[in-house]
């Protein structure tokens, strides 16, 4: 049971007289009760309260549940001394008249609003008005030791306003409740309210709209409310503060939890893929044609396109050193250059003030936004138009299926190109030589790959270009264990993303 949830129990417990073991020798909520008729009458009779109609004793049929034999059920409006307040109109009417206002001062008075009850604060708000408005208001008057309630919108939430609570005057939205603490604790009566009440709404609100508003009439005659003996309340009160702080404690340890499982479900994809490019993630296969076979014969076809005119010869591409690999790769892998596996291709952007290029387009045009990093790229928020490709691309579009890589200010995302398209001058296409397939696992390990911290000395803290893209050193894998490996961190991502829904 998590922490929250533990509360509320705790809370129904206490309600229910489950909490703390009564004690015979307790006075019985019912000679309290007849204290708390006997205070009411006196009060009555010193014009302190106003005398209402009786409310109805409770019937058997309205008895929610069982209490202890030494409880009592009475309804809300019998045992408290007052329930007063402005729920839709103000002491100013509708709305607050702002030219009241004061800056605080010795003789001034403060307007308590809902979020000082929803906040447990004094210090909520800053409107204060003089001592004439103060007296010409007191029916709204509140003072240290009342408890306040908000009773529109966020319902139910009390506050004991301390003893260096200002004196004042209560706005719209709040009720002012008056109680006895030699007959009720008030803290027992705060932790009784707000769970009776949330269950009163509850049970009002099945078949309709949530109830948006506790009516003074509501409250006195429709809420019922458990008392025990006064003892008791005390012991409650205590048991409840015990509870509630290990309860806090639990509630941090879950945080905690709850961040760490956050962390590992963030970090988790990341460590798949690292195992990826490391070579820990699947088996090796003895049978597995080696990467060094795989490397010559890419070699051979770059070379055999170079002749046919397919592809300009390039500058030869330095040799890697042992101090530039970055981690040991299993025997039989190879590290090389992505410019030698790969044929690489940065795209164009039109400028923008040529509003010809951008009007009526007919060709996608792929900015980093359009890019799902590991995914397909279906749509483009923007086109470019034939007067675009005359004037600037003059080259054939990128196929479906192209590999796209980011490698300016958003360095390393990722994706496939599911519609032909042009892309802008910060996306390089990715094309491998002799195998297509060696692009999905691109897809995969790109990402990974900390490109301007790890890379060699000749691209390390620049901007990547076609100059220093091609040198991006790759751990290449057999041909078949690629394949595995792709299949392997589609399958645990898969998993990864099930476990962030679940946390």
């Amino acid at each position: 049971m998590k922490a929250a949830d533990l509360k509320k129990s705790i809370l129904q417990y206490a309600v229910e007289g489950k909490l703390v073991p009564q004690d015979i020798h307790d006075e019985p909520a019912s000679l309290l009760y007849d204290k708390i008729i006997k205070e009411k009458e006196t009060l009555i009779k010193q014009g302190k309260i106003k005398k209402e109609k009786p409310l109805p004793p409770i019937t058997d049929d309205e008895i929610p549940y069982d209490i202890p034999e030494n409880w009592k059920w009475v309804r809300l409006g019998e045992i408290t001394a007052n329930i007063d307040g402005a729920i839709k109109r103000g002491p100013f009417g509708s709305a607050i008249k702002k030219d009241i206002f004061v800056p605080y001062s010795i003789n001034t008075y403060k307007i308590y609003e809902q979020g000082n009850a929803i906040r447990k604060s004094i210090d909520y708000g800053n409107y204060f008005i003089t001592e004439n408005d103060y007296k010409r208001l007191k029916s709204f008057k509140i003072s240290a030791g009342d408890i306040i309630i908000s009773c529109a919108g966020t319902l139910g939430e009390t506050y004991i306003l301390p003893e260096n609570a200002y004196p004042g005057i209560i706005n719209q939205a709040l009720l002012k409740i008056t109680l006895n603490p030699n007959i009720i604790n008030k803290k027992f009566f705060l932790i009784i309210f707000k769970t009776i009440t949330q269950n009163e709404i509850r049970k009002s609100s099945i078949g309709s709209a949530m109830k948006n508003m506790l009516s003074i009439a509501w409250l006195k005659s429709e809420v019922f409310f458990p008392l025990p003996p006064l003892k008791e309340q005390e012991k409650i009160v205590q048991k409840v503060d015990e509870l509630m702080a290990l309860c806090d404690k639990l509630e941090q340890e879950e945080e905690k939890l709850f961040a760490l499982d956050k962390h590992f479900a963030d970090t988790l994809p990341k460590s798949i893929l690292q195992y990826a490019v490391e070579g820990k993630l699947v088996p090796q296969d003895i049978h597995d044609e080696p990467a060094s076979i795989l490397y010559d014969k890419i070699i051979k076809e770059k070379e055999s396109l170079i002749k046919q005119g397919k592809i300009k010869k390039e500058k030869p591409l330095p040799p890697i050193t042992d101090d530039e690999t970055p981690y040991d790769i299993p025997e039989n892998w190879k590290w090389v250059r992505l410019g030698e596996v790969c044929n690489l291709s940065i795209g164009k952007t039109p400028e923008r003030k040529i509003a010809e290029y951008w009007k009526d387009g007919i060709y996608n045009w792929v900015a980093i936004s359009d890019m799902i990093n590991g995914g397909l790229i279906n749509q483009t928020k923007e086109k470019i138009s034939q007067i675009a490709y005359n004037k600037v691309f003059k080259k054939d579009i990128l196929p479906i299926g192209t590999l796209l890589f980011s490698f300016k200010l958003t360095i390393g995302k990722v994706s496939l190109l599911n519609i032909p398209a042009y892309t802008n001058e910060a996306i390089c296409a990715i094309t491998p030589y002799l195998y297509n397939n060696i692009k999905y696992y691109l897809l995969k390990i790109l990402p990974i790959l900390n490109l301007l911290d790890n890379a060699n000395d000749a691209i390390k803290g620049k901007t990547l270009n076609l100059q220093t893209l091609p040198l991006i050193l790759i751990p290449l894998p057999p041909l078949k264990e690629q394949e595995r490996i792709v299949k392997k961190v589609d399958e645990l991502l898969t998993y990864c993303n099930k476990l962030k829904d679940i946390i």
